[in-house]
């Protein structure tokens, strides 16, 4: 079978670059900087390298992983926020074939969204489609259906559907009822119980749909797909992160998605590769499509390497079926 058309090749600095990404000098240790070497995260090193400022007035280089994302909601009004981006249509494809629970997507989304390690926007899960068939892993995002059943069921509209594709939850509305949660049929959204641990800086911030902050005790969340990096021209942290590219995202009126080191025809890969989207009966027409798991880089067991006892162990039920419990 032929590849897939390569609209554009080449490094995901590259692709970075031609969007006007990084390169602009800041000053370390401020909020604007906001360099993460403090956190609990794992770090994922991209090979860009970042020029800054130190507060003693010496250039140093680091770097682009050690610096967290700048919220900018100045110039995007409420309005704008729930309109989304005019003549935009996004969408996302992820290779199964590619993945093996390296898990960066799950930890850069954590860092970008300040979220604690026990909530998961972007989860990986260890799926099995018959007795016989063998085990893959299946990064899970929100979905961004175009039938989206959390809107139709949420009483104060606090979640709603954008004209760009995105559904999105404004939590200054948000009542906390649950109805979205219960309405999910993937279950990828998760509510707040505790008060959101946060710094001085963000919790100061104007809140904005677009970057979910500052995050509200009593409220749902989910992925959003980094609303106010695409804005940008960017990619979600999900897509970057990825070592392996995996996340594929894009502009399906454009029929072009990109991991950051390949872009390609959106349409052609679908056909190709038998693209499909997750419990596609159902109605909900998810704008998120998998690539099935054929020819696989990776074996399964990879994808346990180097990973807690705990984490393994929500894997054991897929890996040891037929394992007694003590």
């Amino acid at each position: 079978m032929d590849q897939p058309e390569n609209v554009n090749q080449g490094t995901r600095r590259n692709f970075l670059s031609q969007l006007g990404a990084l390169g602009a000098v800041a000053a370390c240790g401020s909020a604007a900087c906001s360099c993460s070497s403090g956190s609990n995260h794992e770090q994922y090193e991209t090979g860009n390298k970042v020029k800054l400022l130190s507060p003693d007035g010496e250039m140093v280089e680091i770097d682009e992983s050690h610096l967290r994302h700048v919220h900018k909601t100045v110039g995007v009004s409420r309005e704008a926020a729930r309109q989304g981006i005019p003549g935009k249509k996004f969408v996302m494809v992820i290779d199964l074939a590619k993945c093996k629970n390296a898990r960066k997507c799950v930890s850069a989304c954590q860092k970008m969204h300040h979220l604690p390690e026990d909530k998961e926007w972007v989860s990986i899960r260890l799926m099995k489609d018959s007795e016989k068939g063998s085990p893959y892993w299946f990064p899970k995002t929100c979905f961004h259906c175009d039938n989206p059943p959390c809107a139709k069921v949420c009483p104060v509209d606090a979640t709603y559907k954008r004209s760009d594709g995105l559904v999105m939850i404004d939590n200054e509305r948000c009542i906390g009822c649950k109805f979205c949660m219960a309405a999910c049929p993937y279950s990828t959204r998760v509510f707040n119980w505790d008060e959101p641990v946060m710094s001085s800086e963000l919790a100061a911030l104007s809140y904005s749909p677009e970057t979910s902050l500052p995050r509200k005790i009593g409220t749902v969340e989910k992925c959003d797909f980094c609303p106010d990096m695409i804005r940008e021209g960017k990619l979600p942290d999900c897509v970057t992160a990825c070592p392996n590219g995996v996340f594929y995202f894009g502009d399906e009126n454009e029929d072009v998605v990109t991991n950051g080191d390949e872009t390609i025809r959106f349409s052609q890969i679908i056909a190709e590769r038998g693209g499909y989207r997750y419990a596609e009966d159902l109605g909900t027409k998810p704008r998120v499509y998998y690539l099935p798991p054929r020819d696989r880089i990776f074996p399964v067991e990879r994808g346990l390497d180097g990973k807690s006892e705990e984490l393994k162990e929500r894997y054991m039920d897929i890996l040891n079926p037929d394992k007694e419990e003590v």
